[in-house]
């Protein structure tokens, strides 16, 4: 099956729009790289359906579209409310409990049960997206907390609650998350996304039940909240991806410190080899109309130009009139970008220095280096954990980077990182027959041809797969 191509990858949310084979399967044909599961919606029926779907055709097609199950995390909402919603008069008072009930004009019940601990007086309260807010007068301590209407509105059942100034006392996985995460590890999803993550500490929690499960599974932490950004540096040591999740970051933090934010963290992922994906309101008048607006556009072109691994849809592609042309559209300005040479391989920014990396970081750049400098046509490495790939497309080199992977795992969950092109290979005979043998499926494929020159990276000796050492030149035969 002939792809689209493009450097920076594009994540599609799954949902009813995008259910049936014949539709992802062409959205896969204009682009999409990863499929995103959002576990905030959906039943696990649908779920398992969708992933059935995905890899039916990875295998039918000979593609490598990974998945990325993203966890709700510690997503706080308001319970139901009776019908037709609340209006919300500014100036009015209004009682938020942590005790079950239908909200009315005196009432609304809030699913965080510490909620009238955790709260302090003063405090902004947001709901629905910030398009309500309300400020704490008083707080019982114990399962009433008393608030004023700021900017009101209609509220309507289980809709979104932010505190922007609350330290909020709920675990980052959540009971349901649990479950979820379980089901994802059961069908060996490449990519985990966790939501509202505050420290590093919430991902190596993380790490840990998915390594005692056995799985490789990947973590990608959502940065939605100021404690995030205060622990940056941390979390990015800590994940093997990021996601910068604008929707919540938003609101969780003023509207217009976003943009800078979503540059600081794409370059410090850049500087740390971990890819980074910007998600959120890309495209979003499409989930309604066939044509973006102009400052949609800008926005996919921006992050592209910012250096994102990754661009994602949310309701575009799950709940839109029109998931396929979306994906056309999005790979077009991404193209588009991409031909018109804009400066992708701007200079990264030094990282922190990692003593057991050291060598192979230094083999990875100096092929990258070599690359440029023999004009040639492909980086083609050979990896295993995968470190190589992150570590060579960290520097968003020119040419192209093939890499080639005996573990099936990688080989998916490579599809979320910039410009890579990952290819099954388990022949470990030699290392000169190696290079021989990629070089040669690189032909095969017409990805390159005679009097090109390829830069080759291994582990000599080769079966003991070890770290990257050696660099080859080589021209195509």
């Amino acid at each position: 099956m002939k792809l689209s191509y493009n450097r920076t990858k594009i994540v599609a949310t799954m949902g009813p729009a995008s259910a049936k084979k014949e539709v992802l399967l062409a959205m896969i044909k204009a682009g999409v790289n990863v499929c995103r599961l959002n576990f905030s919606h959906g039943k696990a029926e649908d779920h398992q359906k969708t992933i059935d779907t995905i890899r039916e055709i990875n295998a039918q097609y000979k593609v490598n579209i990974g998945i990325l199950a993203d966890l709700q995390g510690p997503k706080i909402r308001i319970g139901l409310v009776k019908d037709g919603g609340i209006h919300l008069v500014n100036g009015k008072h209004i009682d938020i409990t942590t005790k079950e009930c239908i909200g009315d004009d005196n009432q609304i019940y809030i699913t965080y049960t510490t909620f009238p601990q955790d709260v302090q007086a003063g405090e902004t309260i947001l709901l629905d997206d910030g398009k309500l807010q309300l400020k704490v007068i008083e707080t019982n301590r114990k399962d009433t907390v008393k608030c004023e209407v700021l900017h009101g509105g209609i509220l309507t059942s289980r809709k979104g609650v932010n505190l922007p100034n609350t330290k909020v006392s709920i675990p980052s996985l959540t009971e349901e998350d649990l479950v979820n995460l379980q089901f994802a590890l059961q069908n060996d999803v490449e990519w985990i996304g966790l939501s509202f993550v505050r420290t590093g500490e919430d991902i190596v929690d993380l790490k840990r039940i998915i390594s005692q499960s056995g799985k490789p599974s990947k973590i990608i932490a959502k940065v939605e909240k100021p404690e995030a950004i205060d622990n940056i540096d941390a979390i990015i040591a800590a994940t093997d991806g990021v996601m910068v999740a604008r929707g919540d970051l938003g609101v969780e933090m003023p509207l217009e410190v976003v943009p800078m934010l979503q540059k600081m963290i794409v370059r410090k992922c850049r500087a740390a080899s971990k890819p980074v994906i910007v998600a959120t309101q890309m495209l979003e008048s499409m989930i309604t109309t066939p044509r973006p607006t102009r400052a949609e556009v800008n926005d996919v072109a921006n992050s592209v130009l910012d250096g994102a691994d990754a661009v994602m849809l949310s309701g575009e592609t799950s709940v839109g009139e029109f998931p396929l042309i979306v994906i056309e559209t999005m790979a077009k300005i991404v193209r588009n970008v991409e031909e018109s040479g804009y400066p992708f391989n701007a200079a990264k920014e030094a990282g922190a220095v990692s003593v057991s990396n050291y060598l192979s970081n230094a083999v990875c750049e100096s092929a990258v280096y070599l690359a440029g400098h023999t004009n040639a046509a492909g980086i083609v490495s050979m990896t295993v954990s995968g470190y190589t790939a992150f570590e060579i497309s960290s520097y968003r080199p020119k040419a192209s980077t093939y890499i080639f992977t005996s573990n099936k795992t990688l080989l998916n969950a490579l599809s979320l990182v910039w410009g890579v092109r990952a290819f099954y290979y388990d022949q470990l005979e030699s290392t000169d027959k190696t290079i021989t043998d990629v070089n040669e499926m690189l032909k095969q494929e017409n990805l390159v041809e005679a009097g090109e020159v390829l830069i080759n990276t291994a582990a000599i000796p080769i079966e003991k797969q070890g770290k990257t050492n050696m660099l080859k030149v080589t021209v195509v035969e």
